[in-house]
């Protein structure tokens, strides 16, 4: 409820009425407003194409133009200066044949690149009436307006901004209509270690659950961390590294990695438990290893992890437990994501970390997941182009892509990107046995301090009611929260 409140509070009804899509890309416009914008800006277009050189040099270097962010008044303003008042007629529902007169998108005019910000505003607009298209079934309407979105997508810069989310979401669409697969083979634990090197959001994740799992294991000499999602074990090294200062000595650390089985005769379980070995036995930390190769967490049962009852457990899931939120339903069993936390409810962990997209990719409806989808994707784009690690960026642009591709190709049990928002998550964990650990102000720290590593401004950590958010600017794009089982005896007495 607190967060509703303070969400309530920041957004007075007059930000409200302004479309969100447009204001994420820099445009003021009111949705109530938003047609005739549309008419007036075909008109502005149509009035430059037809005037004739000479006068379009002398309103260049005679005009004044106001704030182009203001879009609607600005249009009306260059409108007026150019004194024409013959009506064009244009039903925004009724979208024209963007291919026509694509070549005069490429005069060089020295109005404030009206072309692009037009181009921009059209392609948003086709976005999401392709989405209703497809949520209304009307595949054929839909089809024809990703062959417009395509071509007005030619005449756009896609190296940065709209230009270039939109181009994913595009060919989201058309897989989507068209049924196409072909996506770039690469194997996604090399396009998560180039995520992981691009932006902070995998570092934040790894640094906060491993300072709430570091302090949780405080005063026990054996301790198990169960990882639900190994990859590369990224995470694992500075976790080991830190427990071998600890005051009084290391623990004997036990690590079971959970991940997928290896395409080829390589063991990739085993040869990244060795890595994790050599480097504990360099620092003095007594280790052990145990990989559980499975496709999917649900296929995992609790015996494969052979916890022991003198062991002080952690799980450790990093962006997973939204996959399990879309398993086909079973009439005679509980739904995955209920057995999954029932069984680690059953291990008695003395710590559950849990970091999660921030986003709402759950909804059934496909127009209101697609909305969310665009906003959240455009802000995660936007900061990657901040950030300084230009050769990991490409690798982890595709790895975004095919977040999105699932998100928006996908339904049924295909579609794992089924993120929800923290609020979910705490209302769900709480009703299957577990209370919420504060993470700590060195987990805090921790994070601020993982920020300096990347000089762009714009990265934000916030505490929020004892988890922590990292987000771009005002939106928060990722949560970190911890979790410990209630006793059977509580849970039932409360």
């Amino acid at each position: 409820m607190e967060e509703i409140e303070k969400e309530s509070v920041s957004s007075p009804t007059k930000v409200k009425e302004i479309d969100g899509l447009l204001a994420d890309v820099g445009y003021k416009v009111k949705s109530s407003e938003l047609h005739q914008v549309a008419q007036n800006i075909e008109r502005l277009e149509n009035v430059i194409v037809n005037s004739s050189s000479s006068d379009i040099s002398q309103f260049a270097s005679d005009t004044v133009h106001y704030d182009p962010s203001d879009i609607g008044n600005w249009v009306d303003n260059l409108l007026s200066e150019f004194d024409h008042t013959n009506s064009l007629p244009y039903d925004f529902s009724q979208l024209p044949d963007l291919t026509q007169d694509q070549h005069h998108h490429h005069h060089q005019l020295k109005v404030v690149n009206t072309v692009e910000e037009d181009s921009a505003i059209k392609l948003v607009h086709m976005l999401m009436t392709c989405a209703d298209c497809l949520q209304r079934g009307n595949i054929q309407l839909a089809g024809s307006l990703i062959e417009g979105m395509q071509s007005l997508l030619a005449n756009m810069n896609t190296n940065s901004g709209i230009g270039k989310v939109a181009g994913y979401f595009i060919d989201a669409l058309n897989r989507r209509i068209f049924g196409q697969n072909n996506i770039i083979h690469i194997e996604n634990d090399v396009l998560y270690h180039h995520y992981y090197e691009a932006c902070p959001y995998l570092k934040f994740a790894h640094f906060t659950a491993n300072q709430a799992i570091l302090e949780a294991f405080n005063g026990h000499d054996c301790v198990h961390v169960i990882d639900f999602n190994l990859m590369h074990g990224l995470q694992w090294p500075a976790l080991i590294q830190a427990l071998a200062l600890r005051p009084g000595g290391p623990p004997f650390l036990r690590l079971t990695g959970i991940g997928p089985p290896s395409h080829d005769d390589r063991d990739n379980l085993r040869e990244i438990g060795l890595r994790l070995a050599e480097l504990a036995r360099s620092v003095n930390v007594r280790f052990a290893f145990r990989g559980v190769a499975a496709w999917r967490l649900e296929d995992v049962k609790p015996w494969m992890l052979q916890v022991s009852s003198k062991e002080a457990v952690a799980v450790n899931s990093i962006m997973q437990l939204h996959r399990l939120l879309g398993s086909e339903p079973d009439p005679n069993n509980p739904p995955a994501i209920e057995t999954v936390l029932g069984w680690i409810r059953s291990l008695n962990p003395k710590i559950m970390t849990v970091v999660e997209q921030e986003a709402n990719h759950n909804e059934d409806g496909f127009m209101e997941r697609f909305t969310e989808a665009l906003h959240y994707y455009s802000t995660v784009f936007d900061s990657l182009e901040a950030c300084p690690v230009e050769p990991d960026k490409a690798m982890a642009e595709i790895y975004l892509q095919r977040e999105i591709c699932n998100v928006v190709c996908c339904e049924g049990p295909a579609r794992v990107e089924r993120h929800e928002p923290l609020v979910k998550w705490r209302e769900r964990l709480e009703k299957t046995g577990f209370k919420p650990l504060h993470l700590g102000s060195n987990a805090f720290k921790q994070a601020s301090m993982l920020l300096t590593l990347f000089s762009a401004e714009g990265y934000c950590v916030e505490e929020n009611q004892g988890s922590l958010t990292l987000g771009w600017h005002s939106r928060p794009l990722i949560a970190a929260s911890a979790w410990q089982a209630v006793p059977e005896m509580l849970r039932f007495d409360s």
